[in-house]
């Protein structure tokens, strides 16, 4: 098929993106008009197709993304400097649910996963080393070099130290945060075994903490508190990891339904081209997971800003429908209550990628979550409960929001960047570019290309060739992230540090 020059994305859209660089003088042939380019305007960028007074909104994706600043004719550049956002405050949104089957037949296909004592499945079996406080980051990195050196990683996928700066000095809901993030951290079933590593004086206390992991396997998850070793802490520490790297060294991989994975959905650094390929590519592959009996997480809350109606009227009920608006409102009083405006969320990055709004990310990003309905509100810490499609409450910052989806319980995180990054969060993070050029001078950091979509390759073509990667990341096969080593955690501050 032969590469378009540009897209028209919805039929009630005013702009046109352009599929290559267009120079001025340039004629864009549209619902046969004529559209004569008015400057050089970049790929992924916006060109305008019909003259639109000032105040006027201008539509993308179906949807205003924005109103004209200015009186704008019909073949001019729209970027942030003609363009503005239409949002402000919280708004009071009314319930009108729209009930949309996904027809996709249960393919009944597998992967390898490990299946622990308590039913949950892991695509990893790495041994895990979470501090409570960031006191003994050093520690625990020596262990899990120490770990790796001796064993050889044999039996084993890896061995870790989730290291961060918390943990003491943090007050109300900051200490709530980090303590639930490291729960979920210490239960999640891509870790064989783990040894939860304290100091012993500071406010996430250890026998608290414990309390908070409920009837946990006590055979694969040990505590130890360094201010209590009369000794050396670091062999005392090997003797544990020891211990544990036995138990999980056996481990094996079985046979489990796509039904067991959980995955969850990310965006990078957006650009013009995210909301058209890899957004509509990740929303495909969820809408798939989610017939076959799966689970997949969109999070970024500010991202939904502009397209939240359209989560809204997806919930499967009402009380659904309720939290998500809390959901949505919480994070625009949290903008609002620091003195900042709800809107301005786009980066330096995103704008030169040609995203101008708020609302033009926000109808890119949640494209991610495809058409099923939504099955579950989770808050920034929660573990899941539900089936199917969920919300997460996470802010937009790509090591924040990883983090609390693979908190969360998935496996890997899905995460499409227009404009690239090495980052991956504690569980696989795979990263699926939104054009080709990013994804043929980046080999070591993009995992697949999604920018196949506007050089002729069909979405179905695309979709089986997507699954069947992820299916092989499931069964073992490291994403760019794990093979470099690239692995870390961010966990959410909003107050006072003592």
């Amino acid at each position: 098929m032969e590469k378009a020059p540009f897209i028209k994305i919805n039929r009630a859209d005013t702009v046109v993106v352009c599929l290559k660089n267009y120079t001025k003088g340039e004629v864009v042939n549209v619902d046969g008009k004529a559209v004569t380019v008015a400057q050089d305007t970049p790929v992924g960028h916006k060109i305008l197709i019909t003259d639109t007074p000032a105040g006027t909104d201008i539509i993308k994706y179906g949807y205003p993304i924005g109103h004209a600043k200015e009186d704008l004719k019909a073949g001019q550049w729209v970027n942030e400097n003609n363009l503005k956002t239409n949002l402000s405050g919280t708004l009071t949104y009314e319930y009108k649910p729209v009930d949309e089957k996904l027809d996709i037949p249960d393919e009944h296909l597998t992967f390898k996963g490990y299946v622990r004592k308590n039913g949950e499945v892991g695509i990893r079996n790495e041994i895990w080393i979470v501090p409570t406080v960031g006191c003994v980051n050093g520690i625990a990195e020596k262990l899990a070099s120490m770990l790796e050196h001796e064993t050889r990683l044999e039996g084993i996928d890896a061995v870790h130290a989730w290291h961060h700066n918390y943990g003491c000095s943090q007050l109300s809901d900051d200490h709530e945060n980090t303590r639930k993030v490291l729960r979920d951290i210490v239960l999640h079933p891509n870790a064989g075994a783990v040894l939860v590593l304290s100091l012993g004086c500071e406010n996430n206390q250890p026998d608290l903490f414990e309390k908070l992991l409920g009837d946990y396997d006590k055979d694969r998850i040990k505590f130890l508190v360094t201010q209590k070793v009369h000794g050396d802490e670091i062999e005392e520490g090997m003797k544990i990891l020891r211990s544990l790297y036995n138990v999980v060294k056996n481990d094996t991989r079985t046979d489990c339904p796509l039904s067991e994975l959980r995955v969850g959905l990310k965006c990078g650094g957006s650009d013009g081209l995210s909301g058209i390929t890899a957004n509509p590519l990740v929303g495909e592959f969820s809408d798939y997971l989610v017939a076959q009996g799966g689970t997949t997480i969109l999070t970024e809350v500010p991202e939904m800003f502009g397209a939240e109606t359209i989560l809204m009227n997806r919930c499967k009920n009402k009380e659904l429908f309720d939290k998500t608006v809390k959901l949505v409102n919480d994070f625009k009083e949290y903008f609002l209550s620091h003195g900042e405006p709800v809107g301005e969320n786009p980066s330096p990055g995103n704008k030169a990628g040609g995203i101008s709004t708020l609302e033009d990310k926000a109808l890119g990003c949640t494209q991610k979550c495809g058409r099923a309905p939504v099955c579950g509100v989770l808050g920034y810490g929660d573990r899941l409960q539900a089936k199917g499609l969920n919300l997460l409450s996470a802010p937009g910052n790509d090591l924040v929001a990883s983090t609390a989806l693979a908190a969360a319980g998935c496996q890997m995180v899905l995460f499409t960047t227009g404009r690239g990054t090495p980052f991956g969060t504690f569980v696989p993070t795979m990263k699926i570019s939104t054009n080709s050029s990013l994804y043929e001078n980046k080999p070591n950091w993009i995992d697949f290309n999604a920018g196949e979509l506007v050089d002729g390759t069909d979405m179905n073509s695309l979709l089986r060739k997507f699954i069947d990667k992820i299916v092989s990341v499931a069964n073992g096969e490291n994403t760019c992230n794990e093979k470099n080593g690239y692995r870390e955690i961010s966990i959410f501050k909003n107050g006072v540090t003592l």
